[in-house]
Parts: structure tokens; sequence; C-alpha cells
């Protein structure tokens, strides 16, 4: 039996678990499991994988997307631009444990936004700053779109909330939600942002998917808005990240 799992603390419900455990019915993949390790201390689970040789990656989610680096050998190009992994590789040469760390959350992102991209989604507004706003970021460089970070303090971003105005929210057409405001069961809470800016000619993006429709995405599709929740980005992810492991199972 080979292991994948999910390290992070603390860890209550996992779209990651339930994902790989249908896949792995669905098309009857053998000898693989996939389970949950709550770890607030990343030297516990250090100990797991250097003593269990049947470990073949892991994915990382809050709080160790950052800390986890100090565990790693390697990092592929956009994990190391970015200093934040989701997704590790267990390698092992010669009675070496090597790790080496990814980022495929930028990957999902990307490939979940380009097919919505029209010519007016010139600049971006970026609500929220945390781990997966890194994603964001990377991926809005690489698409050559200029972005601004609007964050609750000045020292966190280049505008606060307070800051924005119904003209500022229409000069930028593609809107992404990178905060957990509107995360089930908060499901009557949105960005405080003045959503009178926003007309047909916006795409708005959460990167949350529980609840399936934000109030975020309902108040930008109440305007005619274009809107887009990230569940493909986390299928994309992970479709991504089982790509990455199959280099060692």
């Amino acid at each position: 039996m080979r292991k994948l799992g999910l390290i992070g603390y603390p860890l209550g419900h996992s779209f990651s678990k339930k994902y790989y455990l249908a896949k792995f019915e669905k098309e009857k993949i053998a000898h693989i499991d996939y389970d949950l390790y709550p770890f607030e201390n990343l030297a516990d689970f250090r100990s797991i994988y250097e003593s269990d040789e049947s470990f073949a990656g892991f994915n990382v989610t809050i709080p160790h997307k950052k800390n986890v680096l100090t565990l790693l050998d390697e990092l592929s190009p956009e994990a190391a631009q970015m200093q934040a992994v989701n997704c590790v590789r267990i390698i092992r040469e010669n009675g070496q444990v090597i790790l080496k760390g990814y980022n495929t959350d930028a990957y999902g992102f990307e490939q979940s936004l380009i097919p919505l991209l029209q010519p007016q989604h010139r600049s971006a507004l970026v609500f929220g700053n945390g781990g997966a706003a890194k994603a964001v970021y990377y991926s809005l460089e690489r698409l050559n779109i200029p972005y601004q970070i609007v964050s609750r303090n000045k020292e966190n971003g280049d505008l606060t909330y307070e800051e924005l105005t119904p003209e500022l929210i229409a000069e930028h057409k593609l809107l992404i939600n990178c905060s957990p405001v509107g995360t089930f069961p908060k499901i009557d809470l949105c960005p405080a942002i003045p959503y009178e800016g926003i007309g047909t000619a916006h795409l708005l993006y959460d990167l949350i998917y529980n609840p399936e429709e934000t109030l975020f995405l309902t108040k930008g599709k109440e305007r005619g808005a274009a809107v887009k929740n990230g569940y493909e980005m986390l299928v994309l992810q992970a479709e991504k990240n089982w790509m990455i492991w199959n280099e060692q199972l």
C-alpha cells in the first residue's frame, strides 16, 4: 500500500481526501490510500514519512504552506518564486529521502481563468493577501494582467477596503476574492466593496467553493457580471498533483 495525504492544522472537511478516494474507486486504482494528517508541528510529520517508506507525497494546506519549506530539498520554479508549497513529492534514492515542493494552486487558477478572459479584463483587484493569494499574483503576472492588492491594512496591500470607490471598481474589470470572507458557514458575508461599480463587463472570481455561489458572486451576477467559483481550480490542481506523484508511484 502506497500512501498520500494532506497535512495542515486543524483539518476539518477535506476536498482532497474526498476527491482522491472517489478517483481511486472510479478509476480502479488499487494499493494506494489518501488520508488526513493534522499536525500542528511539522517535526511530528517528518518522523512519520522518514520511518514509513510507503509515503509517496502529500498536499499541504494552512498553516504550513510556507513553513514546510524548511523540510524541502528542492523547489519547482513556481514554488520557488511564490515561496509557498501545496504539493510535495517524496523521492527515495539510495537510502536518501528527498522532498521536492510544488505549487499547483497557480496551475489550477490559471487554467480555470484563461477561458473566461475577455479583452476588457486588462487589470485586476485582488481581495486578500494570504497563502492562496500568492498563486493568484503569480498567475496574473504570467498572464501580463496588472493588479492591485486590497487588504484591511495598508501595510499588507496597495489599497484598503475603505479606499475603494465605485469608480475604481468600474475601472478594474477583473475582481478576485482570495479572502475567506463568505466561506461556509458564514455565507451571509462578502468583501466590503462598492458593488455598485460592477457592470456587465466584469468578471468576478471567488476562490471559495463552499458555498457554490458566495454572496460576492451573487452580488456580481445581480449586476450582470460573469462569475466563477473556486471548484474547478481545486479539481485542476488535484489532477496536477496526481501527475506529479505518479512519477513516484
